[in-house]
């Protein structure tokens, strides 16, 4: 007797929410980009080549086949920049971040984390604002952000308010372009960021802004913008942006991004 029912347990169950979790993962991530066309072309070629297989069309079948059979490096060329924004969203997860990851496994700390002052930023970003003065600054966290630093100007200065209301004023040549902050340090200014390539991207935003964007896509860098034209602030973090903040929700932000509780 032949049985017409399919076993299912448990891990079936498991097996295909971890399968849902990382195609919505991958969808997220193409959303909104060039990349989601491409990746609905390649599955409706997917999808084809099963329905030829099935029907035993040969011809049309092996023509197919040699398409799927380099899929898995088209993947990797076409969407290079989207699978190294999925493996760094793996990779700064909150378990796997080495600020907690012994934690997380130990109960204990590896070795002291340090906290930046904000006071500074923030209060740069304040005096900007009113004066309308445009900026773009950049906190590093866990990525590192040595090859952004050398597209600027090194300048490995301590950090203080006076010295980002300097860098950003209009005469002064280095205004153009972002600063990188880490660890209390102003690393280098002038620097050349990425720009995101998100066609939903809010059209009222400029170049600041979706350089902010495009920075914090590739990294787990916080970006703050003050806007030259409004004089509003925003924070960009995983490629999304919160713009027209007040000076409280800019600090509660920002010290959320930066695990700073």
């Amino acid at each position: 007797m032949i049985n017409l029912f399919i076993t299912f347990g448990w891990l079936d169950a498991i097996d295909i929410v971890l399968v849902a979790l990382l195609l919505y993962e991958i969808y997220n991530l193409v959303k909104g980009t060039p990349a989601i066309n491409i990746l609905i072309g390649m599955a409706v070629l997917y999808i084809a080549w099963l329905v030829v297989k099935a029907l035993n069309m040969e011809l049309l079948g092996t023509i197919l086949s040699r398409f799927i059979d380099v899929g898995v490096i088209a993947i990797i060329i076409v969407f290079q920049q989207e699978l190294r924004r999925f493996l760094l969203l793996i990779g700064k997860s909150e378990f796997f971040n080495r600020r907690n990851f012994t934690k997380n496994l130990l109960m204990l700390k590896l070795g002291e984390n340090k906290t930046i002052n904000m006071q500074p930023i923030l209060k740069a970003c304040r005096n900007m604002a009113e004066s309308k003065t445009g900026a773009l600054i950049v906190i590093e966290q866990d990525t590192d952000l040595g090859f952004y630093v050398q597209t600027g100007e090194v300048i490995q200065s301590n950090l203080s308010e006076s010295l980002i209301e300097s860098i950003f004023f209009k005469n002064n040549p280095l205004h153009d372009g972002a600063i990188i902050i880490k660890d209390n340090h102003i690393l280098a200014a002038r620097c050349v960021l990425p720009s995101t390539d998100k066609s939903e991207f809010p059209a009222n935003l400029g170049m600041r802004h979706r350089a902010a964007a495009g920075i914090t896509e590739k990294s787990d860098a916080v970006a703050l913008v003050v806007s030259e034209q409004t004089g509003s602030v925003s924070l960009a973090h995983n490629g999304a942006i919160h713009y027209n903040l007040t000076y409280d929700k800019l600090n509660t932000l920002l010290r959320d991004k930066l695990h700073l509780h």
